[in-house]
């Protein structure tokens, strides 16, 4: 907080005044600028065990607007490490910015770039990473990392849809960018799940394409609802009992005992028809209801 003051009265941000308006300190009234300038600060000057630190800025952070995490690792491990990062990564006048942005959420100024590039690089461990680091004299290694994970997710993925926004995609880039894509062939998969009214969770259509598009749970499609269900069931039932069947489809077909079970409503599950990965819609017409056992031993759903 004490550097954001000298960063002000340097130009190097501007804030909004009482009519709302942004202001650079340069561009300000002089009597408010004689009054920036001229009020003394009181300021501790402290020597502690890092762990003795960590907890002072605990404490101080409960007074005024809660420093985020990465700002209280900052003040921790200050340094020329720590100097080095916030030039690159919390600098809003980077021209990277507006990309990162893309698939990074939060703003430069709260550390949002710098602390994602911190937990890329150290896979989770940002404090650990920052202690090794901090006298370090240069951040090759650190920027190296993060543009690795850039690249590959703007190589592999050419269009920037939203919901790609702050995924796991330090975790997606170790899991997955030793595999080859086609960004064409990607692309064209995308639209065309974007355009399936089936699926829940657009954000997981890009892990369940990294992943060969092969396991839906990512995409949440939608499932029947209790109604369908019940409806398929109560048809499916009354036709099994008429022929002396299994009213679960496979059990029907079987050799074993079950081959004329009637399985009650809570013992079975929905499932696709057409499994939904090959057109099949989530519909009463393409239900059918099988008990838990095959219904778990059915493949592609």
């Amino acid at each position: 907080r004490i550097t954001s003051v000298g960063r002000f009265v340097t130009d190097k941000f501007a804030i909004k005044d009482e009519n709302g308006m942004e202001q650079y300190f340069d561009g300000i009234a002089k009597d408010k600028k004689d009054k920036i300038l001229e009020t003394k600060l009181l300021i501790y000057e402290c020597e502690g065990t890092e762990s003795q630190i960590k907890e002072w800025f605990k404490t101080i952070n409960i007074a005024g607007v809660p420093l985020v995490p990465q700002e209280l690792l900052n003040a921790i491990y200050s340094g020329p490490f720590v100097t080095l990062g916030k030039e690159e990564f919390s600098n809003s006048q980077n021209a990277n910015i507006q990309k990162w942005s893309a698939y990074i959420k939060g703003s430069a100024n709260r550390q949002a770039f710098f602390e994602r590039a911190l937990d890329w690089v150290s896979k989770g461990s940002i404090d650990d990473y920052m202690s090794i680091h901090r006298n370090d004299k240069n951040i090759n290694e650190l920027k190296r990392y993060f543009n690795s994970v850039i690249d590959w997710i703007s190589s592999v993925f050419t269009d920037v849809e939203s919901e790609m926004c702050g995924l796991e995609w330090g975790r997606l880039y170790e899991q997955y960018h030793k595999k080859a894509y086609d960004p064409k062939k990607v692309s064209a998969e995308i639209r065309k799940l974007y355009g399936d009214p089936y699926i829940k969770n657009r954000k997981g259509i890009f892990e369940f394409i990294l992943c060969g598009s092969a396991n839906t749970k990512f995409l949440e499609v939608r499932i029947f609802d209790e109604a369908t269900k019940k409806s398929v069931y109560a048809s499916q039932t009354k036709k099994a009992e008429s022929k002396g069947k299994s009213n679960c489809p496979h059990c029907a077909i079987g050799h074993d005992a079950n081959k004329s079970k009637i399985w009650n409503f809570d013992e079975m599950d929905a499932d696709h028809v057409a499994a939904w990965s090959k057109g099949g819609k989530t519909t009463a017409k393409n239900c059918e209801m099988l008990c838990r056992t095959h219904n778990r031993a059915k493949g592609n759903r």
